[in-house]
């Protein structure tokens, strides 16, 4: 009996039980919860990331001497010839940005895209991202993982192996013409996007002035190539207008990194090179006064008040090459200025404010480019008419970021009538506006000065440096790599040549 009685309370205790996980997992769900994210989200997230690290202040814009920093540590670069590595190094920044922020989620979009009939354009919008996203890459470093980058989540894969760089600019020549191609505005335009607003006739142009800069960066290695793919872009129709710049626009949410960085802790660090403000001035290019700002008689960073600011061309002074901070204070005082504190600056409430857009392909740069072709006998046209129009895209550019950097349209023309096109320096005319309209994108200026050779810079005279040519021509891989990927990073740099910032990439032919 006291055995039935025991069974009696067990069995409607699992009766209970049971009757408890009837739609047990119906109420444990959130029904305001999304069970999937759309693709096109990721795709912005990607796009947002593509902006450039702060670290191009470090290397690629000292490199080709826009600005630099006389102090060490962190800041040590480009401006002495140093190499800066470590766990999270100034090296290592567009590496890790790039592939945890911006392949990673592309390569997500394309894979979940790929067989959707509903979503051609996002896909092949995807594949276009990708192509530049890897092109700044392996420009900047190389041989890179490519076929196996960003595969971790989706096949596990965590040790990617490096392809060559010349198999990767095939696949991103074959990627951004058949992706532009197959571009249709007659299906879903994915008007989420936030770079074109589906826009498909301008992601077209934007995919064909991508594979004419990939065409122009193989001149030196492999001109036929180079010349059938800038044949193929021009084609297939690129960039027609400032309208039609790719370009990241920074917000309070989405803050320009660069900008950041020259407004906080490097805020009274970072200065105009003296050959760039030479430059400028010596040519009266009105830019200078769009981008520069002296705080005069500035003895310390706390002294860079707006009552001390001037943004006259005439009195800016850039800060000459081959100092660090212990030198360079000499040198303020040979220049006449009250310290170094007094040299010219990018002006940080322009150009360089928290929301300044980050310009990756433009109508400037595609014109000039478009010259190019025309002096290498790649296409038709005026030589002189596609350069004149790179300036000037150029220069109203500048009023797109900030309507107080505007260059009035008299200037422009004054400019151009002062320094015409002489077929004569042609390339070096070109190449030298290319770096100029390239300002504030490192790693396409660092690409391009080391594919042309323009504009013809003078290497840094700082004494200790670490390179045994002229100038830095790759960054070195992220020690990271070294631990998590050593085998496939030896059988790079064992093709490649070793792992320093003297080594060239495969294009870069001497």
């Amino acid at each position: 009996m006291k055995k039935i009685l025991f069974y009696i309370p067990l069995f409607a205790l699992l009766l209970v039980a049971s009757s408890c996980d009837k739609g047990f997992d119906q109420l444990n769900i959130n029904p305001t919860a999304a069970t999937s994210l759309n693709p096109v989200f990721t795709f912005n997230n990607a796009m947002v990331n593509t902006s450039f690290p702060a670290s191009s202040l470090v290397f690629e814009h000292p490199i080709v001497q826009f600005m630099y920093s006389p102090n060490s540590g962190v800041l040590a670069g480009g401006n002495f010839n140093v190499d800066n590595r470590g766990a999270a190094g100034p090296n290592a920044a567009l590496w890790q940005r790039y592939y945890r922020d911006v392949i990673r989620y592309l390569v997500d979009v394309i894979n979940q895209t790929k067989t959707d009939a509903n979503r051609t354009n996002l896909y092949n919008m995807a594949r276009i991202w990708k192509a530049y996203a890897f092109m700044v890459l392996t420009d900047s470093y190389g041989d890179i993982p490519y076929k196996d980058a960003g595969l971790g989540y989706i096949g596990g894969n965590v040790t990617p192996k490096y392809d060559t760089q010349q198999s990767i600019y095939d696949d991103i020549i074959k990627e951004l013409t058949d992706a532009t191609a197959a571009l249709d505005a007659n299906k879903a335009t994915e008007a989420g996007e936030i770079m074109f607003g589906g826009n498909i006739p301008r992601w077209k142009r934007f995919g064909y002035s991508t594979l004419l800069r990939a065409g122009m960066r193989l001149t030196k290695v492999n001109p036929t190539l180079a010349q059938a793919t800038v044949q193929k872009a021009i084609a297939g129709g690129v960039m027609t207008s400032n309208a039609d710049n790719a370009a990241v626009r920074n917000n309070a949410n989405y803050q320009n990194p660069v900008g950041v960085t020259l407004n906080s802790t490097e805020a009274a660090n970072f200065y105009l090179t003296a050959y760039f403000v030479n430059l400028l001035k010596s040519t009266a290019d009105p830019r200078l006064s769009s981008i520069a700002v002296r705080y005069v008689g500035a003895k310390s960073g706390s002294e860079h008040t707006a009552a001390r600011m001037n943004r006259d061309p005439a009195i800016q002074i850039g800060m000459p090459l081959g100092f660090d901070n212990g030198t360079v204070p000499a040198q303020a005082t040979k220049d006449g200025l009250a310290s170094f504190y007094d040299y010219s600056q990018l002006d940080r409430t322009r150009l360089a404010k928290l929301d300044a857009p980050t310009f990756l392909v433009t109508y400037a740069q595609t014109q000039l480019l478009l010259a190019e072709a025309v002096v290498r006998g790649w296409t038709t046209g005026s030589a002189a008419d596609f350069y004149a129009a790179g300036v000037t895209a150029h220069m109203q550019q500048l009023g797109d970021v900030d309507a107080n950097s505007a260059i009035p349209a008299a200037s422009i023309t004054a400019y151009l009538q002062k320094n015409p096109y002489v077929a004569a320096n042609a390339l070096e005319q070109i190449n030298t506006q290319y770096w100029m309209a390239s300002l504030l994108n490192g790693p396409e200026a660092f690409a391009n000065f080391r594919r042309s050779g323009f504009p013809k810079l003078t290497p840094n005279p700082y004494p200790g440096k670490e390179i045994k040519g002229s100038f830095i021509n790759r960054l070195t891989y992220p020690d990271l790599e070294l631990s998590v990927n050593k085998a496939n990073l030896t059988e790079a740099t064992t093709r490649q040549g070793a792992d320093n910032l003297d080594t060239r990439v495969w294009w870069d032919k001497q």
